[in-house]
């Protein structure tokens, strides 16, 4: 096939969408180590999960050995809304950049949500309101997950609690309204309606929070009222298999053009977005039919996997959810206030932990400045204003794809644009204005928290 020829956008047909998500763990020889119980340190069973999650989404947890798992007629006539997404060729960038590298962004901000969430939010609201629950419970950083949900409960008469990082709450307030145009109640986190909110503001006062702290409170609300569950956005496995239409899509299109990858890049803050992106071409790498580049890019201000350790450790910040072994900087980490947009999560997945501790991935940590430069270069070339969070993919494209200028090499590179940076724009007027600086931990303060982390 004549390459030159493919268009800006590749889109597939209705009937091309996926029937099926994939479940990357299926294909995986070493398995992501189990969710353990606080208490006694034993693996979680389903029985244990089911207060806490949805009877189905337990289900979908606990499985790594099926590899398709059909989805519902129900969710994938939502998906019909606003999917397939594009595949994007990034000409306009490739030329600024005078590079021969071509270069790809799989674009998932077009849904009224802003963002890849939508994808995993349907699917949870779906299997809550299949279970005859009232309402769910959840958390949110820079707000992406809240409004995913907000609108997916929405949908289906469910009643949504979301609790927001307080310096998201404070710097988003359009976010936070669109949230509450959807009907959920929204509360800047760590509050004192939880005890645990309590507890965390007396230990660090004025703190601004963390998803940490976030998940704490939601989690202590859904077990504490009848007819809730928690529903998460990020980290969890059954997130990460909802996630993968975005690689399957991907994937579909590549071949449909005969397009071969040699570096896939997506952010990673807890890793859906960048789970669901590379989960079909990682399979294929796990089942040695091909071989790609893979790369994870966080922010340099809460760089789990290049300056995390690989144990066992809480998910939140209360000490109140299961044992999660992953790449973590110790749950009583907070990511600097100045760190603009998500990925603010202490920790990685487990499944992407384990991919990355056994040598099938890289990640690179980049600081937030640059980041915006990227932000704004992308802007002004390929017209859409980038989510912080796509930025940190779109700044190591970039790089890329200088060194491809360099070197002569005609590499192929995919990105993912998790979605739009319209709510985003205070972090934006920073940069503009010069007030943005690029807060890094210390090792000091990284040894310190990782210092608390539970003995198992």
């Amino acid at each position: 096939m004549n390459t030159t020829n493919i268009p800006y956008k590749i889109y597939l047909n209705e009937d091309e969408m996926p029937t099926s998500w994939y479940n990357l763990r299926a294909d995986m020889k070493t398995k992501p180590a189990p969710l353990l119980n606080p208490g006694t340190g034993q693996p979680l069973t389903a029985d244990e999960l089911k207060p806490i999650f949805c009877e189905e989404l337990v289900a979908q947890e606990l499985d790594e050995t099926t590899a398709m798992i059909p989805i519902p007629d129900e969710i994938r006539s939502f998906y019909k809304m606003y999917r397939p997404s594009p595949l994007v060729r990034a000409y306009c960038l490739e030329e600024k950049l005078g590079t021969p590298a071509k270069i790809y962004y799989k674009f998932e901000g077009n849904n009224t949500s802003g963002s890849h969430k939508l994808n995993s939010a349907i699917a949870q609201a779906y299997y809550a309101k299949k279970q005859g629950l009232k309402g769910v419970t959840t958390e949110t950083g820079a707000g992406q997950w809240g409004t995913a949900l907000s609108m997916a409960c929405s949908y289906f008469d469910l009643d949504c609690k979301v609790y927001m990082v307080k310096c998201s709450y404070e710097q988003k307030p359009f976010r936070r309204e669109v949230m509450r145009t959807y009907g959920a109640s929204v509360v800047p986190s760590p509050s004192d309606s939880t005890e645990v909110g309590k507890k965390i503001l007396a230990e660090h006062p004025g703190t601004t929070g963390s998803l940490g702290c976030a998940i704490s409170e939601a989690v202590e609300v859904a077990t504490k009222n009848p007819g809730y569950r928690y529903v998460l956005g990020s980290v969890l496995n059954q997130v990460l298999l909802h996630q993968s239409v975005i690689g399957l899509e991907t994937k579909k299109a590549v071949e449909k053009y005969d397009i071969h990858p040699d570096i896939i890049i997506g952010c990673a803050g807890g890793g859906s977005n960048l789970g669901g992106l590379i989960a079909p071409f990682m399979g294929e790498k796990l089942r040695g039919e091909a071989d790609y580049r893979i790369i994870a890019v966080e922010p340099a201000s809460c760089p789990s996997f290049t300056r995390g350790t690989y144990a066992y450790d809480f998910c939140d910040t209360g000490m109140i959810c299961p044992l999660a072994k992953m790449y973590t900087l110790g749950s009583s980490f907070i990511p600097s206030p100045n760190h603009a947009g998500g990925l603010r999560f202490h920790g990685m997945s487990s499944t992407l932990s384990q991919l990355y501790h056994d040598g099938y991935m890289e990640a690179v940590s980049v600081e937030q400045t640059s980041v915006f430069q990227a932000a704004e270069q992308f802007a002004r070339v390929e017209g859409i204003l980038p989510a912080p969070e796509s930025s940190h993919a779109i700044r190591v494209a970039i790089d890329e794809a200088l060194k491809c200028k360099e070197t002569g090499e005609e590499k192929t590179i995919i990105f993912g644009l998790t979605g739009t940076g319209y709510f985003d724009l205070v972090a934006y007027e920073k940069f503009h204005n010069g007030e943005m600086s690029d807060q890094i931990p210390t090792d000091e303060e990284i040894a310190a928290s990782v210092a608390k982390l539970p003995k198992v």
